[in-house]
């Protein structure tokens, strides 16, 4: 299983992502948890210690060893395919049995980035969703840039977080524009902190293009568990069981 996982900021996202990887792993499968939003936030919310995690792309040693090319190069001459293969043993963590790889940040110029860490990245992506044999879940942010038409291949699907409010809907609708750009079209919707029948009724009358993979209610202890620095499973096992419940909708 090869899942990417976006929405606009605040929408719980990251929580959302935890909790799937936590999931897969409980069912015994081997997990790479990707962190490809430039927050970092998902080691924290995995129970990773808060320090010791450096991004992949801030490691100026490694980028210009594989690529030829110092980091924050634009143009110029490097390697458009690097070696990535050994890289996922040597920089992943591991906590909780999830193994966790931090991605950061993909510098943007102009019409997009032609630099050396961005096609490490790219090329890492790629071997992980192409040619791992674990279940590997990305969180990104409010787009596909960390994606390419080679990878979309092997997502099995593109989750979409939304909370009701149009805003968070609005967002929805452009990461299915810039995933279909790509040839990305198995798309699907988790709605997060639902409160009433009417905002669930908000959500799929906005959302009816959609395929909708289920509900979560709006839950205090989730904000609890990310301000006391603990894995949302521990703190909230109730909202847990409905993530569980979602996950095998992927399999429909």
């Amino acid at each position: 299983m090869k899942l990417a996982i976006s929405g606009k900021g605040g929408v719980g996202k990251t929580t959302i992502t935890a909790l799937i990887s936590r999931a897969f792993y409980e069912q015994n499968f081997d997990v790479i948890a990707i962190d490809a939003d430039p927050d970092t936030n998902l080691s924290a919310t995995l129970g990773f210690p808060r320090v010791g995690i450096i991004p992949i792309a801030e490691m100026k040693e490694l980028i210009e060893e594989r690529t030829g090319a110092k980091p924050g190069t634009l143009g110029g001459f490097f390697k458009l395919n690097p070696k990535v293969e050994d890289l996922p043993e040597k920089l992943w963590k591991n906590c909780h049995g999830i193994k966790l790889m931090v991605m950061g940040t993909m510098k943007k110029g102009g019409g997009g980035c032609v630099c050396p860490e961005s096609y490490l990245l790219k090329n890492l992506i790629q071997h992980l969703v192409l040619s791992r044999k674990e279940v590997v879940i990305l969180d990104m942010e409010a787009g596909v840039e960390h994606l390419g038409r080679a990878t979309t291949k092997a997502v099995d699907r593109l989750i979409i977080i939304v909370e009701p409010g149009n805003k968070s809907v609005d967002t929805a609708f452009k990461i299915k524009e810039l995933a279909l750009d790509i040839d990305l079209s198995q798309i699907g919707i988790i709605g997060n902190k639902v409160r009433s029948d009417s905002d669930r009724i908000f959500l799929e009358e906005r959302l009816k293009d959609f395929e909708i993979l289920g509900f979560l209610p709006f839950d205090s202890t989730v904000v609890e568990a990310d301000i006391k620095n603990l894995p949302p499973w521990e703190v909230s096992p109730e909202f847990y069981q409905e993530v569980k419940k979602i996950i095998k909708n992927l399999y429909r």
